[in-house]
Parts: structure tokens; sequence; C-alpha cells
């Protein structure tokens, strides 16, 4: 569509148009030629090339280097590179205190910042590679929010820790920090722990957040096959980086745009993975928050919907006992792919960046008995997703628990209410709890956070004490390594005015993994006498970026957004 006869980009309808073609864009080009690019070269489409990469993190280190790569392959096949850079705020480095109040809200300043950077220098397709739990998100809702022709590539996981002959993640760090307060190991052996954990580059190692989006990024439609399978420190990654950025100069020539992959069936198929990974119960908050930007409608209900009626297959952790280089040795996103649509659970049938249909992708793919990571259909870990949304009069928007490798799904006890995670953490170090409690932490939501704090310091802290009969609620997140009865996502949240703003210690609730129920046993008169009492907290953010993400954000069942999205748009910029 972009071509000439005699083969020539015809940039008529590119946004590189406005910098690039004419007389009055002399000036524009003068900046170009002061990096190097020639009159070819400026004639050529431009293709940015966005990276989180940083030293904040294992996650981010190998990015850079895969930006390059990338960049040469979108030169190779005949376009213009630019690459750029945006932020990441790691979890892993964030939990446990005020810093994770930056997590998700970061997750909004990448889409932002990728947006504006293609927007101010406008660029006509984009290459995004990420690494980390909001920066995957983030990438791939600034491809849909721009709609240029995009690919994504996810920068690799971290390789196993290994320590007395066993692998280990940073799962296993935080919950040696609960076996050392409980007494079962000593100062030494955490020690040891926390040195051989993490051995280089990479995001976490386990079906955390990282691995469940990055396999979400290929079964959407948004990144090569196979690309999400190699450890981070491989090199051969450069090879997909390569073929990411070559692939990026044949959507322009067929001007295939990311809205046109990602339907609403890409979106049931992205949950399908998730599903069927026991993946990360912050899909569902990224899933609606990317179908927000393309006018797809996908909620939490429609999240958890799919999760009911799909089979748990793969053997990953934090539920099950392989890591995310496992997983790719077994044949990666593609072999699972395979068997979900041989079983009946995926629209094979979507558009992918390849040019081809998820299942012309996956044609050629054959079942291997030499591997134990991904179970047949016929043969599941359990009949159901890993992941369960729950709804009832504590959550009447909703809410979700990972239940993937757990066997503690029902639960009855009283409340032990803390306003704020710092508050429940003591608690729990002090082991000042009672088994059958219901740990509620609240006034840790999107808005009366502020940031929607993930909880891994304090159910890792409680899974390391060996504790199985408790539950914890929070309308705060939980980690993708967070195992354990542990209900996040309450909404509405409790600097709304969501019932669990309501809660008083001793109150009775109920909670029942099996039905999708979550039960607060107050009467209705009760509670509207408390609420009649009720007024929202006064945070300790009052200006700056987390006030800022605060006004802003919505419910947490439609992905946490900051603004209209699709449904408010007048245009897109691929069309500008």
């Amino acid at each position: 569509m972009h071509r000439n006869p005699d083969g020539s980009w015809d940039k008529a309808r590119l946004p590189s148009r406005h910098t690039t073609i004419g007389p009055a864009k002399a000036p524009h080009r003068s900046y170009y030629y002061a990096m190097g690019l020639g009159t070819r070269d400026i004639n050529l489409p431009f293709v940015g090339v966005a990276h989180c990469g940083n030293q904040s993190a294992p996650c981010n280190t190998a990015l850079e280097r895969q930006a390059h790569a990338a960049a040469e392959g979108v030169k190779t096949a005949g376009a213009t590179p630019r690459e750029f850079s945006t932020i990441t705020v790691t979890d892993g480095i964030a939990m446990g205190h005020e810093g994770m109040r930056s997590s998700l809200a970061s997750r909004e300043v990448i889409a932002d910042s990728v947006e504006l950077s293609v927007r101010g220098h406008a660029y006509d397709a984009l290459v995004g590679i990420a690494g980390c739990d909001k920066s995957l998100p983030g990438m791939m809702m600034a491809m849909l929010r721009l709609n240029v022709p995009s690919v994504f590539l996810y920068g690799g996981s971290i390789l196993p820790g290994r320590l007395d002959g066993q692998d280990l993640t940073v799962q296993d760090v935080f919950e040696a920090v609960g076996q050392f307060s409980a007494g079962t190991i000593t100062e030494e052996r955490l020690c040891q722990v926390e040195q051989h954990a993490c051995p280089g580059d990479g995001a976490c190692g386990g079906q955390f957040t990282a691995n469940t989006m990055a396999l979400v990024s290929e079964a959407i439609g948004l990144a090569l096959p196979l690309s999400s399978a190699l450890p981070a420190t491989y090199l051969d990654r450069d090879d997909y980086a390569r073929a990411s950025g070559a692939a990026v100069v044949r959507l322009i020539e067929q001007n295939i745009r990311p809205r046109d992959i990602c339907t609403r069936k890409a979106f049931e198929n992205a949950a399908v993975v998730v599903a069927a990974t026991g993946g990360s119960t912050n899909a569902g908050l990224h899933l609606p928050a990317m179908a927000h930007e393309c006018g797809v409608e996908f909620t939490l209900r429609d999240f958890a919907e799919i999760c009911a009626r799909t089979p748990y297959i793969a053997d990953l952790k934090p539920g099950g006992r392989f890591v995310a280089k496992d997983m790719g040795e077994a044949g990666g996103a593609p072999m699972l792919i395979k068997t979900l649509l041989e079983g009946g659970y995926l629209h094979g049938d979507c558009m992918t960046v390849t040019g081809k249909t998820l299942a012309e992708n996956v044609a050629d793919v054959k079942w291997r008995d030499d591997q134990e990571v991904i179970r047949p259909i016929t043969n599941p870990l359990s009949p159901t997703g890993g992941v369960v949304g729950l709804w009832g009069n504590l959550a009447p928007d909703g809410a979700i628990v990972k239940v993937a490798g757990l066997k503690h799904i029902k639960h009855r006890g009283p409340a032990r209410v803390f306003d704020g995670e710092d508050a429940c953490f003591n608690a729990v170090e002090a082991r000042d709890y009672k088994e059958g409690d219901v740990l509620v932490i609240r006034y840790e939501g999107a808005k009366g956070g502020p940031g929607m704090r993930e909880m891994l310091s304090t159910t890792a802290a409680l899974y390391g004490q060996g504790v199985e009969n408790i539950a914890l609620i929070t309308d705060g997140r939980f980690s993708g390594a967070t195992r354990g009865l542990c209900v996040g996502h309450v909404g509405p949240e409790a600097q709304t005015g969501g019932p669990i703003a309501l809660v008083k210690d001793g109150d009775i609730i109920t909670i029942d993994a099996e039905t999708g129920a979550i039960t607060l046993e107050v009467d209705d008169a009760e509670l509207a006498r408390r609420k009649a009492d009720w007024k929202p907290r006064k945070t300790n953010y009052q200006s700056g970026a987390i006030w800022k993400f605060a006004q802003m954000v919505g419910p947490v069942h439609l992905g946490a957004t900051t603004h209209p999205g699709a449904a408010g748009e007048t245009h897109v910029f691929a069309d500008i």
C-alpha cells in the first residue's frame, strides 16, 4: 500500500511525511543530517524502536542490546530505525515499601511516554521491547493507542538460580524471609538464598506477571512466535530482535495495524493462555487496560469467565514445578498454543504480526513427549484455569484469586482489618494472627493507596511461616509470585466507599473459589449504618505523579486506566 510501482516508498499517507517531505520540512531534516542520516534514509519510513533498558533491575539490563539488534533488522528490511528509551519501575525492588506506589502508575507513564515520542517525531511504526511487569502491558497499550504497525518483543526471562541442586527464583527469597522470621532457617541460609536466586539478566523466572504477559504478547498476536522463549542472557535472542525489526517493515507494506490484530477474539485467546499457565492475577488488570486502548470491551468478568472454562495445563511456578526457561525448552508459546488450539480453546483465525493467522503460525508444531511442562488437554493439572473471579456483597465489582496449585480454595473466618499493608506485614512478622483469620488489607487500591501496591512481602512471609488455614483480602494487588488463598483487586476499593471500607474486626467473611463467591456476613442495614459514618482518607500523596495518577485512575475491573481510551477518540495517530 505504501510502495510505488518502482519499489520506492510512497510516504503520502505515512506520519513521517510531516517531518521529512517537502521544502517546508528542511529544518526538520537538518536534525536528521546531524545524526548521520542521508537523503535516502530520510525518504524511508521511520520506525521507532522503544525499549525500557536501564540499570533499575536485571529485567531491563539486556534490553538496549536487543534494541540495537531490532534497529539492525529495521534497517536491513529497508526502513530507518530511531531508538529511544523509557522508564521502568521494577516490582521486586519496589516491593514492600512506599516505592510500590509507583509501580502501576509507571505502566501509564510508559504508555504515555512512548505515545508522546512517536507522536512528537511522527514515526510510522513501532518495535517495543520490554522486560518487566508493568513495562510489557505499558508498551503494548502504547501500540494499541497509536495504532501504527507494531511488533512487541519480550526482553527475556532470567535463568533460574541454583542452590543445593534446586532451582531458585526471587519468590524463594521473599519466602525465605518468612522462614527466617518463623525461625525455620538461619540468617546464614537466608543470605545464601538471596545471593544465589538471581544469576544475571532477565525478568523474574516463574509464571509471574512478566512471563505471563510475555506469553500474552504471542497469544494476542503482537509478538513473533517463540520470541518470548529464550532467556535474556542468550545472545540468540538478538536474532528474534532482528526478525521483529524486519517484521514491522512488512507490516508497514501490508498496512496491518495492532487493532487489526487485537480483536475481541484475540483478547479471549490471551485470557485462555493466562488461565492455562496459572498466570498472574495482574493479567486481569492489564488485559482490560489494553482493550480500553483499542475500543474492545473486555472486563475482569470477561477474563474470569474465560479462566473458569479453561484447563490448567502448564506446570509452572509459583504453583507448579518449572520456570520460564523450562517452558521455552518445552516448546514455549507455540507448543502451548497448538495444544490449546487442538483442544478447541483458542480462535485460530486471529491475525498476527507475521501476516498469518494464529493457527497458521503453529501449523507445523508437533507435540513432544520428551517434555513435562505442558500437559495434554486430556490430562490437565486441573479442569479449570489457575485464576478465579469472585463476586459478592464484599466485592460487587469483583475480585480475583490465583488458585493454581492451591488446595485451600474455601475459607470462612473472622476478619482482621489493617488500613494499609505495612500494618499487616508487621503483624505477620510478629506472628500476631490466628489460623482461620481473614486478613483484610484495605486503602491499597489504585486511588486509595494510591497506586495499588502488590503484597508479595506479606503473602510470602505468611507462606514462609507455613500457615495454610488463613486467607488474605485486599483492594490492592498481588504479585504474580504470590501463592496461598489471596484475594486481590476487590472493587469498589475502600477509598471510593466500597464495602471493604466497612469491614470491622471479627466480621465473618466467606470465600469460595469453587463457586466464585465472596461474602461479608453482615446485613445490609448494618452496612448502611457504617457507610453513613464513613469518609475517604487523606493520603500522603497530595502532589506529584502519584497524586495525578490517583485523580485520574478509573475502576480496577475496567483496567485502572487514566484516560477515555478509544471511546473518546476523534482521531487515531496512525491516520494523521
